[in-house]
């Protein structure tokens, strides 16, 4: 959790008003979070925070790229990542249920901690099916699993075992 001390943002002694932060993501985030299923990646976060003098306006812009593990081969591969989004801090004592791009902090605290946001935004980006990108209409998956798998392959049988009861409603359908 140490290396994710430098994933902050002290905004109390800012001036009101833009200002730019950068953020370098490598292996070392995403073992220092626990629950991540993510385990390498160079990614590079810049945030544009706008000061306002009731609230904080953050522009995330996250590129790089993930190792994931591929769906259909189980070889890793590289994801690509390209990530724009928003947040929204607001300072209450109440914590009320707000959106999903707005949080609620104390008056009191003066930092913001933005490690699990951007967790969260490169998942998001992920695709839900984890597969090699095709080059050409070719895909780069590993090709020895492909053949292995297509060993194993259960072919559907072309007989139809069909309750003879549904025959007499095909009739009655064709007859239309």
């Amino acid at each position: 959790m140490e290396n994710l001390s430098k994933y902050r943002i002290v905004y109390q002694g800012l001036s009101i008003g833009e200002h730019n932060f950068n953020f370098d993501i490598d292996d070392l985030f995403f073992e220092s979070l626990e629950y991540s299923d993510i385990k390498k990646g160079k990614l590079e976060t810049q945030i544009l925070l706008k000061k306002k003098s009731s609230f904080l306006e953050l522009d995330f812009d996250i590129n790089g790229y993930i190792i994931l593990t591929c769906d259909r081969c189980l070889d890793e591969y590289q994801q690509d990542i390209d990530y724009k989004g928003k947040l929204f801090v607001k300072f209450s004592e109440h914590d009320d249920d707000l959106a999903d791009d707005v949080i609620v902090l104390s008056p009191s605290e003066h930092e913001l901690d933005i490690s699990h946001y951007i967790y969260e935004s490169i998942n998001l980006s992920i695709p839900l099916k984890r597969v090699h990108p095709n080059i050409n209409g070719e895909s780069t998956c590993n090709k020895e699993m492909l053949e292995k798998l297509e060993d194993y392959k259960i072919e559907e049988s072309t007989e139809e075992n069909i309750d003879p009861r549904w025959n007499d409603l095909r009739k009655l359908m064709a007859n239309k």
